[in-house]
């Protein structure tokens, strides 16, 4: 499991005895941390005194691969000269915790050697300017540390450190190139590698049918019982589902063997396969890898990244596209879809898998899961590349049940309202630029958001209940 460093600062003017239990108190905090989080662990580091031990355990940080990130807390007040070499060496994500080790003042024996050593209040703000001058990207989270809110806050911060943990070194694979005269799910690849650590390199589709050759019947009969214990197999072509099967052992062997974390494929560069990959795609973004059409590597890569920030949340995240309208006035409603590719994670019944015409592409008629999609608050994230920066494009909706049957659309569906309202919502995302296809989630928050693009330095446009056009 990574660890968080929990490292607190001080000064020798107090002493030894109040550097004793200044560490005793420290040691608690984190200790109490650790059994409270769920998805890392907490490890105490000796109390910070001077400029090289702020350098030294900062430099430790960075060094340490199993540390994803820093808890900073000012026990006392801590000159904050003595940190600008730590914090300009620091390269992860860092919280600052702003607390006591106690949570009440006792009113009827408080002195000053009480005051001398608990005084967060003074400290913390000491080195919140230091940070503010140096422009170090962090999260302040304000309350006692024992609180279930303040926990929460710094779980979600574990996760978001966690996922740009995983982000940085992430291999992306692309079956193909972007689907061609498409601009939007273009992107500088070499920059992508640089702010977010997105390694995203072009595969021929032969690499895969290479693959998908050599699966046995044996491989084949084993995903085609996986399948028939998670799905209703609605159909009897029976050949078809099983090329998909086939397709999926050949993706996961490619992925685990060249440790991709996200792919992409197009319809437009097929050759040596009779069908489009949609079923086998579907459950394999299930699993929380990030898939991407038309050669979007932008939303596959984030689909990953945002799988593993949701990890220990309760919910569903996945790529997903915007495809038509319900226009009624006063009670418009979005149906999203894709041609296939829509994650079961967002099913609300049994995905029964089916065998229809996909219409374009050229190729024989694809298996895939048909199913309606789950209610509830979510969010939809699109990354786009403005030119001179990515932009992140985070807008809040509600998923919804559809109000009537769709017997005759061939592929799963979500139905969503945008927020604030309709009209406001659509030329809100139209006026940011933000693309046709997102990451929905409704295991994430606009709050998961703006913490990873804060620490990736991303331009990010909320479209929330307050948002107006204007």
């Amino acid at each position: 499991m990574k660890k968080l460093y929990f490292i607190t600062g001080s000064q020798d003017l107090y002493g030894e005895e109040t550097l004793r239990q200044v560490a005793a108190d420290s040691k608690e905090m984190a200790e109490f941390l650790d059994s409270r989080l769920k998805s890392v662990k907490v490890e105490f580091q000796p109390i910070v005194r001077n400029s090289d031990e702020a350098e030294d355990v900062c430099i430790k940080a960075v060094a340490d691969k199993e540390c994803i990130g820093v808890i900073t807390w000012m026990h006392t007040f801590s000159p904050a000269k003595m940190w600008i070499r730590g914090l300009q060496a620091l390269r992860k994500p860092m919280l600052h915790l702003h607390t006591q080790a106690n949570e009440k003042l006792p009113y009827g024996s408080i002195d000053m050697d009480f005051m001398n050593l608990n005084q967060s209040a003074h400290g913390d703000r000491e080195f919140g300017f230091i940070c503010t001058r140096l422009n170090v990207k962090r999260e302040v989270v304000v309350g006692y540390y024992r609180d279930p809110d303040v926990i929460a806050k710094i779980e979600r911060f574990a996760r978001v450190a966690a996922a740009l943990d995983y982000s940085r070194g992430m291999r992306v694979a692309m079956f193909g190139n972007n689907m061609r005269d498409v601009a939007v799910t273009d992107g500088d690849r070499v920059e992508s590698e640089i702010r977010y650590g997105w390694n995203v390199n072009y595969y021929g589709i032969g690499d895969l049918t290479d693959i998908a050759d050599g699966v046995t019947e044996s491989e084949i009969n084993e995903k085609m019982s996986d399948y028939a214990d998670k799905y209703d197999m609605a159909t009897d072509k029976t050949d078809s589902v099983k090329e998909q099967a086939r397709y999926q052992v050949a993706i996961e062997k490619f992925l685990k063997n060249e440790r991709i974390a996200a792919f992409t494929d197009t319809f437009q560069d097929l050759h040596g396969l009779k069908q489009l990959p949609g079923l086998a795609v579907q459950d394999i973004m299930a699993k929380g890898v990030g898939f991407g059409p038309e050669g979007d590597y932008k939303t596959s890569a984030l689909m990953a990244v945002m799988c593993k920030m949701a990890e220990g949340a309760y919910g569903a995240t996945a790529f997903m596209e915007d495809y038509t309208y319900d226009l009624t006035r006063g009670s418009e409603k979005e149906l999203a879809a894709h041609m296939l590719e829509v994650s079961p994670v967002f099913a609300a019944n049994k995905p029964k898998i089916e065998v229809h015409p996909l219409g374009i592409g050229g190729k024989e008629a694809p298996a895939r899961l048909v199913f309606d999609g789950i209610e509830g608050d979510a969010i939809a994230v699109s990354m786009v590349d403005m030119g001179t920066h990515f932009r992140l494009i985070c807008a809040k909706i509600k998923l919804i049940k559809q109000p009537e049957p769709m017997p005759k659309l061939p592929v799963a569906r979500l139905m969503w309202e945008l927020i604030p309202d309709f009209r406001t919502g659509a030329a809100a995302w139209i006026y940011a630029g933000g693309a046709h296809h997102a990451v929905v989630s409704t295991a994430l928050t606009v709050q998961d958001i703006k913490m990873f693009a804060k620490f990736t330095d991303t331009e990010l446009i909320v479209i929330d209940e307050n948002t107006r056009v204007d």
